[in-house]
């Protein structure tokens, strides 16, 4: 029975009831980078894209600040913030993010880290991606292939038949 189960609700003519849809995939990531830094997948194709741009390091910083509000104990917040630090935002860093105030930052701030140290700088980092390539990235050759792999699958013989199926066994 688990083969012909389908977790859509039909509207009684075996059409899927649009009201009980969530977004998902492709469509939601086009809602808002917010939507679309929730998905792993959709990272994982927005670093792609960045990484043709040279920009990855972006959201390599978004991501890390992300991960350092969640660290607990001053030893691991030293140890994640100077990470960052030396990873994005020193001179010398590998990954520079081009951030407004870098200059003024110094690693005195990393022996008394808090969890929001980071966030106007990953605010300058999010509201840059989100007005810039982030609408670049929803034109790209990755997200429109992405799309439409996805919407293949959707329509496949494969989903239409089992969705039909299933339709014929819930409105019985």
């Amino acid at each position: 029975l688990s083969v012909f189960f389908s977790p859509e609700i039909n509207d009684g003519e075996g059409h899927p009831s649009s009201s009980h849809q969530a977004l998902k995939g492709t469509s939601k990531w086009a809602t808002s980078l917010e939507n679309l830094l929730e998905d792993p997948e959709g990272v994982k194709r927005f670093r792609e894209f960045l990484k043709k741009e040279f920009s990855e390091e972006n959201v390599l910083f978004w991501l890390a600040c992300e991960e350092f509000k969640k660290t607990q104990g001053k030893k691991q917040m030293q140890e994640k913030a100077k990470e960052i630090y030396m990873t994005f935002l020193s001179s010398k860093a590998s990954s520079q993010v081009n951030v407004e105030g870098q200059s003024r930052l110094s690693e005195t701030i990393l022996e008394t880290p808090h969890p929001l140290m980071f966030q106007k700088l990953q605010d300058q980092i999010f509201n840059l991606m989100k007005y810039d390539s982030y609408s670049r990235f929803l034109k790209s050759d990755i997200f429109l292939n992405h799309k439409k792999s996805e919407e293949q699958e959707e329509n496949s013989p494969e989903a239409q038949t089992a969705a039909k199926r299933a339709s014929r066994i819930y409105n019985t």
